[in-house]
């Protein structure tokens, strides 16, 4: 299963992909910030996360998109609309999403929610066997998200599996869209 993580982010927002296989075997496979220059409207901001996170989303076909809940920030209204940015890139492209707390994401990677940013991005580290940790710190929390749905799957949306509204015949064109995508992932890392 590849998991696509999102911190949501105005300027930066994060994007961390993995593959969660069999035995919660986790391999990292990518990770990166799109970003919006803060020197244009918010609309065309939007716009800009929008389109990178849908280029994400077509190059790394997610099974699932993991985004964190956004609740209590000070810039709250802007990385709300950066989450819902991601769900509905998710939604066009029947990928099911999950909404994970901060808190959810701490307790999966470190077994305590209430660790320290330094602590996630040092497990992070661990976990996928990186060999440095990830930067900027959106990107290693993108994948702290996806690493907590691989291990901890609630959080998803009322609907979870879309594929059950598809026909047989587009449930197999779209596995193998995937199969397609997972080889040239593998291909391009090398396996």
């Amino acid at each position: 299963m590849i998991i696509l993580g999102v911190d949501p982010g105005l300027t930066r927002c994060g994007v961390g992909v993995i593959e969660a296989g069999e035995h919660r075997r986790l391999s990292f496979i990518h990770v990166d910030v799109v970003r919006s220059s803060p020197d244009i409207t918010q609309d065309l901001r939007l716009l800009a996360i929008y389109n990178g996170l849908s280029e994400k989303m077509d190059r790394f076909a997610p099974d699932a998109v993991s985004i964190e809940r956004v609740f209590a920030q000070s810039n709250r209204n802007t990385v709300l609309g950066t989450a819902q940015a991601a769900m509905l890139a998710a939604a066009q492209r029947n990928i099911p999403v999950a909404l994970h707390t901060p808190t959810e994401a701490k307790l999966a990677i470190t077994g305590n929610g209430q660790a320290q940013k330094i602590q996630v991005e040092r497990m992070v580290t661990r976990i996928l066997n990186l060999t440095k940790m990830p930067t900027p710190a959106d990107a290693a929390d993108a994948l702290a998200l996806a690493i907590c749905h691989a291990l901890r799957p609630a959080g998803a949306l009322q609907g979870g599996e879309r594929e059950q509204h598809l026909t047989a015949a587009q449930r197999q064109w779209a596995e193998a869209a995937q199969n397609s995508t997972r080889r040239r992932i593998n291909h391009d890392r090398g396996m």
